[in-house]
């Protein structure tokens, strides 16, 4: 169980997880295969499953391009032309008319039906895995798509001229030129930050905990002048940081959230999150090799963290290994042999309370199975793992790790 901070906010047991969107099921449905992992998450010990973005994904597949901020993919679904009745299209649109009204107007007809069956799957799915002790972890886009349902059906709640991206970093040298429209928060703060408050309230509703995609726009956010053809040129502008999570906590009480706080972190940034005491994360790709100052290094974890071996944005943990020179690989400390598994024990035996495993890097696989690459428009989010890769001894091999290092919740 979750224990509680003397604010409310949540603790995170100290507990293990699998990353893995549903598209990397083997149907990439929420059907039996989605079942059939929770059972194989139960029985490797353990009792988290965190997910990407469940909205519609953009036309490269990516769920940070969501066309709406509060709809569910029906894409996901496993069964798309099940009957759906007046009485439950009527209790949704009861229960969700902040946004159905303006999703349907967007998505067109037989888009509530959808949202109908989308809440109908999610729901029995999240019931069996509570059943089974595991939990979800969702993930909450800080930016809505240009163009998408939430910018048509609310424009004056963003700015036109500017749009969004993050300076030149680790991943690019010329930054990353995402294109979403950005937030007008002058207009949001007369509104008294209902539109977020509605947002941060349906995804809390789909999920058990959130995790906040970058996490410092809410401090400052990078803005590029429309028209540019590279990040590199934008400046840093303020967002009100404190003065919304207030609001939102004011409204919707305690609020289970990990603040996505990678990339370019100022002081500001970590004082609003130790302020909201909510856990960051640390990514052992980025402290393997970086001495022992660098933040993300396993001497460095602090308790109240996230720790992964690598995110949906870094390559696999054997492709990142192969990619290292004989000298980078001998500063990381690791042996080598299997440095996937390497990597997953570290993880699991990090100081943070909780640890989050790639399934690709429990699976030892290599760039292949890289979910994406930032700055890169094609080729990512298609990865699938094959059915059959989830054996009962690999469930055996990770329950006996989580196991030895005090990750075992009681009574699995």
């Amino acid at each position: 169980m979750t224990g509680r901070g003397n604010n409310g906010t949540v603790l995170l047991p100290r507990s293990s997880g699998i990353l893995l969107h549903p598209t990397s099921l083997p149907e990439g449905r929420l059907g039996a295969d989605a079942y059939a992992f929770v059972d194989w998450l139960a029985a490797a010990g353990q009792a988290w499953w965190q997910i990407l973005p469940l909205g519609p994904p953009d036309g490269s597949g990516s769920p940070y391009g969501a066309a709406s901020a509060f709809a569910g993919w029906p894409g996901l679904l496993a069964q798309p032309d099940a009957p759906v009745s007046g009485v439950e299209l009527e209790r949704h649109v009861a229960e969700q008319r902040f946004w159905i009204g303006h999703w349907a107007s967007y998505a067109g007809e037989g888009a509530i039906a959808d949202q109908v069956r989308f809440e109908r799957e999610w729901t029995a799915l999240r019931e069996y895995a509570a059943r089974r002790r595991i939990r979800l972890i969702g993930d909450l886009p800080i930016y809505v798509a240009d163009g998408g349902a939430d910018h048509r059906a609310w424009p004056e709640l963003f700015q036109t001229g500017h749009i969004s991206g993050v300076p030149p970093d680790a991943f690019s040298a010329t930054g990353q030129l995402w294109g979403n429209p950005l937030y007008d928060w002058r207009s949001l703060r007369a509104t008294g930050y209902r539109w977020w408050i509605e947002r941060f309230r349906r995804t809390l509703s789909l999920v058990d905990v959130a995790r906040v995609d970058h996490f410092r726009a809410f401090v400052a956010y990078w803005s590029v002048a429309r028209g540019r053809r590279t990040a590199r040129r934008g400046v840093w502008r303020r967002a009100p940081g404190r003065e919304l999570f207030s609001t939102l906590a004011a409204a919707l009480g305690e609020l289970p959230l990990v603040a996505e706080n990678l990339g370019v972190i100022t002081p500001p940034v970590e004082r609003l999150r130790r302020h909201l005491r909510l856990p960051g994360m640390v990514v052992l790709q980025f402290g393997l090799g970086g001495g022992r100052a660098n933040p993300h290094h396993p001497s460095r974890h602090p308790e109240r963290a996230v720790v992964y071996p690598g995110t949906h944005d870094n390559d696999t943990a054997l492709g990142w290994w192969s990619s290292l020179s004989g000298a980078e690989r001998k500063r990381t400390g690791l042996d080598g042999v299997e440095p996937a598994w390497e990597l997953v024990e570290l993880a699991l035996g990090s100081r943070a309370r909780l640890a989050v495993l790639p399934l690709q890097d429990v699976l030892g696989l290599g760039s292949e199975a890289r979910m994406n690459t930032p700055g890169q428009a094609e080729g990512n989010w298609r990865w699938r793992f094959p059915r059959g890769s989830l054996t009962p001894a690999l469930a055996e091999r990770l329950r006996h790790a989580t196991q030895a290092a005090g990750r075992l919740a009681q009574g699995y």
